[in-house]
């Protein structure tokens, strides 16, 4: 039984062995290796005193140190702070700060920023795995040179803390949700059980670590004994040749990489023959893309939903079951999902209409670390969580979300969701990624503005595209401005950033 999230490995070191877990910049790891690494990472925290409760930073990009770490610091008993690779400096000493973080585990290339913050802060080590380490800092290493192969990993109470993983902050400083060993651990087992994982799937991702989609990746592939091909950005070209070569039977990502994929030369000489199903996730995508994808890969396209506060998924679909295209999926098992009315939260609405999402279960978070009016705030007193997804659910309790409940636009006294005109958008054939924004409007408060990035760099006449959205939009939705851009602002897991939009303006 797994009481710790590091049991992922132990157990999966026992029984697969010599298999490979992990494919990363053409090197392989077996389990009994990642392991062994992981034990070694432990143990010499250990001699730092780093034990259970202690908070330990870990911050860098995809990488075979990072998930040695990300174990290595469970297995102790410690806490893991996964740090998005795009916060600032600042938003860094920030979360280290709030987190009362002891250690921190990084890529040599933040080292620099991190030598002033450890100096700032209670940071008692700072330890950096690559090359010309700066002062004042260890060698990754030297550190695990310095533990052993062997670490009994410490028995936690699966209710205790496991993850402390900061929200984007988009409003204020990030807040770090508490999450404990039997969130994740529960999130991570339905997942694996949902899509039908096994010790025969080739996993190809290029999804953050830090991230919960990320996570949820790497803890459910190892957990079933498959193998992990991870890279460490997204790269088109680079993806195609990991699926061609190591012919994999899963590919994950957010819609933009699929995007991107969908719109490449090369697309046409990549062999999915093995694929046995995809899965996509961060954010809504357009069901005629889907379906492209669909036939360029010829095989499932599941979609699923999850987010910080919930260490993962909170619903998907089975990949052996029927599935619609637009919907995010149903709960996961043990998991309750209900829509309630926007600005009262006990009224739950009728089946099709929009209202807020709203979760409970073993999944949700403890709280806000050190932030109880946060928690007050998105959990009710019966342990429902508000998502701030607007959302509706159908007659066989599948969740179509309709979009963000911040992201809303309004146009005169009428909502505009921008998911749904990116929807519309999206099906022109000239397009091949819109992203929709508020703009200021002396008279209507706001109007929305369209950042399309076209096919093959080739923009179609602006005017075309007002008439295509007038064909499939009320009046006061379609777009009142359209900008062709190069590309659209994007978090490091591939998201959309709505917010950074307005910096595209001309």
């Amino acid at each position: 039984m797994i009481k710790n999230l590091s049991d992922v490995i132990t157990l999966s070191a026992e029984k697969f062995g010599d298999k490979t877990a992990l494919i990363y910049n053409q090197q392989s790891f077996t389990y009994r290796e990642i392991n062994r690494l992981a034990n070694r990472l432990a143990s010499a925290l250990k001699k730092k005193s780093i034990g259970p409760g202690d908070k330990v930073t870990l911050y860098g990009e995809n990488s075979w140190q990072w998930l040695v770490s990300y174990y290595g610091i469970l297995k102790t008993g410690a806490v893991v702070n996964p740090v998005n690779v795009m916060l600032t400096p600042n938003e860094v000493e920030f979360v280290v700060q709030d987190c009362d973080a002891k250690v921190i585990i990084a890529s040599q290339s933040k080292g620099t920023p991190l030598v002033g913050i450890q100096q700032k802060t209670g940071v008692e080590s700072l330890i950096l795995y690559g090359e010309d380490i700066p002062e004042g800092a260890e060698s990754y290493d030297h550190f695990l040179e310095q533990g052993r192969d062997d670490f009994t990993s410490f028995e936690v109470n699966t209710n205790s803390l496991s993850t402390i993983c900061y929200t984007s902050g988009t409003t204020g400083n990030p807040k770090g949700a508490m999450l404990s060993h039997r969130s994740v651990i529960s999130n991570f087992l339905m997942t694996a059980q949902m899509h039908g994982r096994s010790e025969k799937d080739t996993v190809v991702s290029a999804l953050p670590c830090p991230h919960v989609y990320g996570n949820i990746v790497f803890n459910s592939t190892f957990y079933k004994g498959g193998t992990l091909v991870m890279h460490s950005l997204f790269n088109v070209e680079e993806v195609f040749t990991s699926i061609n070569q190591y012919q994999a039977t899963m590919f994950e990502g957010v819609p933009t990489m699929y995007l991107y994929m969908l719109d490449h030369p090369s697309l046409s000489s990549v062999d999915f023959s093995h694929m046995r199903i995809c899965t996509v996730g961060g954010q809504t995508m357009p069901t005629s893309k889907m379906e492209a994808v669909e036939e360029a890969i010829a095989c499932p396209l599941i979609e699923l939903w999850g987010m910080t506060e919930i260490g993962g998924l909170g619903a998907t679909f089975a990949h052996d079951g029927e599935y619609k295209h637009g919907s995010i999926g149903v709960a996961l098992p043990y998991t309750g999902a209900k829509i309630v009315d926007v600005d009262n939260a006990e009224v739950e609405v009728a089946r099709g209409d929009v209202g807020e999402l709203m979760i409970s279960g073993p999944l949700v978070m403890q709280g806000y670390y050190g932030n109880p009016q946060a928690t007050q705030e998105a959990i009710t007193a019966d342990g429902w969580l508000h998502t701030g997804d607007l959302a509706k659910m159908d007659k066989d309790n599948c969740i179509f979300v309709v979009d963000r409940k911040k992201d809303l636009i309004i146009t005169a006294g009428f909502n505009i969701y921008p998911a749904e005109l990116e929807r519309v958008i999206a099906n022109h054939p000239d397009v091949a990624m819109v992203a929709v924004g508020p703009i200021a409007d002396e008279a209507k408060g706001e109007l929305a503005k369209a950042y399309i990035v076209a096919k093959q760099n080739t923009p179609p006449d602006i005017d075309q595209i007002i008439a295509y959205c007038r064909e499939h939009l009320a009046a006061y939705k379609v777009p009142r401005d359209i900008q062709f851009v190069d590309d659209l602002p994007k978090t490091s897991s591939g998201k959309v950033m709505r917010r950074k939009l307005h910096t595209l303006d001309k």
